[in-house]
């Protein structure tokens, strides 16, 4: 066997957080796996060591978290994200019911008069802030969808960033962002009860589920948690580095514009260049070899989405932004039991978006942008674009 390289470099320093895909590269020229020492753990950089774990429960288990700290696993245990079969099988089920492609169709119609709506607003003004734009969906049909009732909606992307925060090394961020997680587990635990949610939202559905005998009661709280983090900054930031990389791309916008069977494809592009989700971990259930490397049993193993996106051994060029790639394989929603549960919602909302910014605009130029700085997500803080319309 063959001593798994190791490196000082964190991963979670600023300047790497806001710019981390030389750190990437380092990583993959190091191996298929690292040890990452300020972190005591191992991380897969490359595509085809991320993808085989993320297929691979019964190795890399989401049982015990898959958070890059213990009080965070153990706060969250029995989530669907921090679970595996048949506990995720069940609870997944029930998660999913509203967001199946069926449902999703009926919903299509609804997004896209939604997206009509604020961007007739902001093409209007000539320069806007994209992520106002990205927020729209989220915030305005996500959030009624959910049905958690006013309160509730006006902490959500309070929530959200939090969590993804909490979900990282126990550092400073990690620790600013525990008062808010712990606000939102009080109120899916608390104040989110059939009297106060809309009754036909997606989670008083889960109260129905456990009257029907599907879901143990103390489930409910989880997956209410499953509705309202995910559901917002992720999709937020894939909008706005949507944005932000046709207006970079000036080639790809006017490709785009004359041919518009490439929106899928443009779609699949972002999410691979700019995972919102960079990394999730899991832990080793088994002594494993990873290309004559061994990796011990009960070792926490940092997935990185964002490295493997962007892996050359995968993808020709892989920081170039091409809309013509067609990379459906990117693991930007994961893989597997885990993928991502609102996957087909997110590609719903971008093409909403896409697809209404097409409608009006000719050219884009992007004046003023700054990254967000967060544990686990990629995306901008800010985004002011200029807009033509002739």
């Amino acid at each position: 066997m063959t001593a798994i390289p190791a490196t000082a470099l964190d991963l979670f320093t600023d300047d790497v957080l806001l710019d981390p895909y030389p750190a990437y590269r380092v990583l993959r020229d190091l191996g298929p796996i690292v040890r990452l020492e300020a972190l005591d753990m191992y991380a897969f950089p490359r595509y085809d060591q991320v993808r085989s774990a993320l297929a691979d429960w019964q190795t890399f288990s989401s049982a015990k978290g898959v958070m890059l700290n213990d009080e965070v696993n153990t706060a969250l245990e029995g989530i669907t994200l921090c679970s595996d079969p048949p506990l995720h099988t069940q609870l997944r089920t029930v998660l999913m019911r509203p967001l199946r492609s069926d449902q999703m169709l009926a919903l299509r119609p609804r997004l896209e008069a939604e997206a009509a709506v604020v961007m007739d607003r902001l093409v209007a003004q000539g320069e806007f802030n994209a992520v106002e734009l990205a927020t729209h969906l989220p915030m305005t049909v996500v959030s009624e969808l959910v049905g958690l009732g006013t309160r509730g909606r006006e902490r959500m992307l309070d929530w959200a960033a939090a969590t993804f925060d909490a979900i990282g090394p126990a550092n400073q961020r990690m620790a600013d962002a525990m008062p808010k997680l712990a606000d939102m587990l009080g109120f899916a635990a608390t104040e989110a009860t059939p009297e106060i949610l809309a009754p036909d939202g997606w989670a008083a559905r889960l109260y129905q589920a456990v009257k029907d005998g599907e879901l143990a009661a103390d489930a409910v709280p989880g997956l209410i948690i499953d509705y309202i983090a995910p559901s917002l900054d992720t999709t937020i930031h894939a909008i706005s580095s949507m944005i932000h990389l046709l207006a970079a791309n000036p080639d790809q916008w006017t490709l785009l514009r004359h041919d518009r069977t490439l929106v899928p494809h443009a779609v699949n592009e972002v999410l691979r260049l700019e995972s919102p989700i960079q990394r999730f971990s899991r832990l080793s259930t088994t002594d494993v070899t990873i290309e004559g490397h061994s990796l011990p049993a009960d070792s926490r193993v940092v997935l990185l989405y964002g490295s493997a996106n962007r892996d050359e051994r995968k993808y020709a060029e892989p920081d170039r932004f091409d809309i013509a790639r067609r990379p459906s394989d990117h693991l930007a929603f994961g893989r597997g039991e885990h993928a991502c549960a609102g996957m087909n919602l997110a590609r719903l909302e971008m093409t909403a978006v896409l697809d209404a910014l097409l409608d009006r605009v000719t050219g884009l130029d992007s004046v003023e942008l700054e990254w967000e700085v967060n544990n686990t997500l990629r995306g901008l803080r800010k985004l002011v674009v200029r807009v033509q319309t002739s």
